[in-house]
């Protein structure tokens, strides 16, 4: 019987969270790397029906002309990171996933993606609608030459500068004549990804910050078309620890009363974040979730800075300050290291995952149980981590016994 195809096409194709996915994917297919990292490897999610690795078909977007494997000796020679065996192991499978990676329209990039752009033959289009249907083509050809079974658009590209909504995005119907008009901007990037995944069907997963599906119009035009949509902005590193750590202080009954968080990395998405419109958006996400789980608004301030040497590594230094009984002020500090794709693309997998475990069901819509692994999830107000994975536990157990 043959095994069940998904397809994940990478938006961001060639950067290192995309690039960590594709070569995880390989070496666990060949039995050359356990499955530390992948939550869904746990015991609790024993008994659903997971893809495997070897199930994965890959394939993606970028706006830059190079390859898998170039992208993945890049990053061992600047990140001290994968073993030269896997990299000549599975040489066939990264050169097979390079030659279905499409050049991505240019239309709706930042100022800091644009200026990383260098694939000469990406598609020049006026309009977000000769875009989305650009994408949609690509994606349609992808799906029908590799016999996929359930497609994902996952969107693990560099981090966008928010995006102003107005009225016209509220509704479908006012804004899909926006779509055609060549003087208007009516989407970012990751939205016309998000578009052309929706209007086909497809799943929708938004691992960046970026606003992606998060506009009430599309999100209307998902209710008519069944995607599966889950989102924004992967929790890796220092808000997962903010997300354990606030929980700890509400339950104790110890007032914070200063969060200040400061991290420094390398890589592309480094080059990109130093752009402060860019940051923005990185920095609101990673702010938010400590006044929601405590129920008040300690004074904070996060940093986010590009350090060039320091490759795919990221180090997060927090500093907390509070209260506790008698007026008695108290400290916390704590210091996160660690190497950031490495950190997100078991997540990504395990996202995959279980958005084709819900595709199996007839699932439509947002899966809010899939909220522990955003910052900003989706639909979801609740950002304890404990109790979001409860939730993810919950809503297991739900389908096994159903």
């Amino acid at each position: 019987m043959a095994r069940r195809r998904v397809g994940l096409w990478l938006v961001g194709g060639y950067g290192g969270v995309a690039t960590t996915i594709t070569l995880g994917l390989a070496t666990m297919a060949r039995g050359l790397n356990d499955r530390t990292g992948l939550v869904t490897e746990l015991l609790d999610f024993r008994g659903l029906p997971l893809p495997e690795p070897g199930d994965f078909v890959v394939g993606g977007h970028d706006i830059r002309r190079t390859s898998f494997e170039a992208s993945a000796r890049e990053f061992r020679e600047n990140s001290g990171v994968f073993e030269p065996s896997w990299l000549e192991a599975c040489r066939d499978e990264l050169a097979a996933a390079s030659a279905r990676v499409r050049p991505a329209p240019r239309l709706g990039l930042s100022r800091a993606v644009a200026r990383l752009a260098d694939w000469p033959d990406a598609p020049e289009c006026r309009t977000a609608r000769e875009a989305v249907d650009l994408i949609a083509a690509d994606l349609a050809a992808f799906a029908e030459s590799e016999s996929v079974d359930h497609l994902i658009v996952l969107n693990v590209a560099s981090t966008e500068p928010p995006f102003s909504l107005d009225a016209t995005h509220e509704r479908w119907k006012s804004l899909e004549p926006r779509l055609g008009d060549p003087g208007a901007v009516a989407l970012p990037s990751s939205s016309l990804y998000a578009l052309a995944a929706i209007e086909a069907g497809h799943t929708y997963i938004n691992f960046t910050p970026s606003l992606g599906a998060s506009i009430p119009a599309l999100l209307e035009r998902a209710g008519s078309t069944g995607s599966l949509l889950a989102g924004k902005d992967g929790k890796t590193g220092e808000t997962l620890m903010k997300t354990v750590l606030a929980p700890m202080f509400a339950h104790r009954n110890l007032r914070v009363q200063s969060w200040v968080g400061h991290n420094i990395f390398g890589n592309r998405d480094g080059v990109v974040l130093d752009d402060p419109t860019s940051k923005s958006s990185k920095v609101e996400t990673k702010d938010r979730v400590v006044a929601q789980i405590l129920g008040y608004k300690p004074s904070s301030l996060v940093t986010i800075e590009y350090i060039p040497d320091m490759g795919d590594w990221k180090t997060a230094w927090d500093h907390i300050h509070f209260q506790g009984f008698l007026g008695t002020k108290m400290t916390l500090q704590f210091t996160w290291q660690g190497c950031d794709s490495l950190l997100a693309a078991p997540l990504a997998i395990d996202l995959a995952r279980l958005a084709d475990v819900e595709k199996r069901r007839g699932a439509r819509g947002p899966m809010p149980h899939l909220a522990c692994f955003f910052k900003s999830p989706e639909g979801v107000e609740e950002n304890d981590f404990f109790k979001q994975f409860d939730a993810l536990l919950a809503h297991c157990r739900h389908i096994k016994e159903s």
